[in-house]
């Protein structure tokens, strides 16, 4: 009994370790970014439309149905 309590303390021990030590994702980067700059940030259908914008920057981020992930990125520079 002793040893089933150990390895199922152990596993989870394991488990919580890799997770929290997991990278962030590309989204994950640019709206922590956008975040820290202050940005204006707009949800839409639940998560699958993020649109962010600041004085000098608009991100969108538009993830589809297939779990698929993409980022566009406009400065006033670039506009």
């Amino acid at each position: 009994m002793k040893k089933v309590i150990f390895m199922t303390i152990m596993a989870l021990f394991l488990s919580l370790s890799f997770t929290s030590c997991r990278e962030q994702t590309e989204k994950e980067k640019v709206i922590k970014e956008m975040n820290d700059q202050g940005a204006e940030v707009k949800v839409k259908r639940d998560g699958d439309k993020i649109k962010m914008e600041t004085d000098d920057k608009k991100v969108k981020i538009k993830t589809d149905s297939d779990g698929d992930v993409k980022i566009k990125k406009k400065t006033k520079d670039n506009e």
